[in-house]
């Protein structure tokens, strides 16, 4: 008998080994040259995402604070501006934006799973959400421009508020048209990142080995929904003690 024929068969671990001290290493189509593996380039992509939220955080964060900052100064003012805002559109939105996270989350399971219709589905269904709660803030912004709430154009001394408060409301709404203004380009980019994933997901792109771009994506839109979570009572509902 042949030593060949005697030898023990390697293990999987020593056969990787041997692989990877040859150079040969996952060879995925959707694998980058700089990676070694599928692994590798995923946990890269997720710290870079993250990274990138993080910055999202800080600015955000300078925008919450400038209006904490006037909320303390006018407090009675601020209540009083709230209560022009629509509550059950900013509501309603809420919902939308919440069922917006579900329908993605669906859309990554869907690719974990190898399901390729699914997953445009899901994409579909969540940029459809998105678009629903563009319209519903459209429809917002046009009803305070009717009531000359803008706060570029608008007179505030005109009788809607209490004597002398007008200035405070123009800050009120200034901030209101900003804060809600960049959330919705936010919204604008993940519709338009979402709508990009649709083509390859239905060419089978993605699938229960490789399915990185709808992660990041989904962490990207699930923080955009988080940023409204914290906007919706801050702007809305301050006022709601007030009646």
């Amino acid at each position: 008998m042949s030593s060949s024929a005697s030898a023990a068969p390697a293990s999987p671990s020593e056969i990787a080994a041997s692989l990877a001290k040859a150079g040969v290493h996952d060879h995925h189509p959707a694998l980058q040259h700089h990676f070694d593996t599928l692994a590798q380039q995923k946990e890269s992509a997720t710290l870079g995402m993250w990274m990138f939220l993080v910055t999202e955080v800080l600015f955000f964060g300078g925008l919450f604070a400038t209006y904490v900052i006037y909320r303390l100064r006018f407090p009675g003012v601020f209540a009083e501006a709230s209560h022009k805002l629509n509550v059950i559109a900013g509501g309603f939105n809420t919902a939308v934006l919440i069922c917006s996270s579900l329908t993605m989350a669906l859309a990554i399971r869907s690719a974990q799973v190898d399901r390729r219709k699914a997953i445009v589905f899901w994409l579909i269904l969540t940029v459809f959400l998105g678009s629903t709660f563009l319209g519903v803030k459209a429809y917002e912004y046009h009803h305070k421009y009717v009531e000359h709430l803008w706060p570029f154009t608008g007179d505030f001394d005109r009788g809607e508020f209490t004597p002398g408060h007008g200035r405070a409301a123009q800050i009120f709404f200034s901030l209101y048209f900003v804060m809600t203004g960049i959330h919705a380009l936010h919204m604008v980019i993940g519709i338009g990142l979402l709508i990009w994933l649709m083509f390859p997901s239905w060419r089978g792109r993605f699938d229960s080995t490789y399915h990185n771009p709808l992660e990041m994506t989904g962490l990207y839109w699930h923080f955009v929904d988080i940023v409204w979570i914290f906007l919706f009572p801050l702007l809305y509902l301050l006022g709601a003690h007030a009646r």
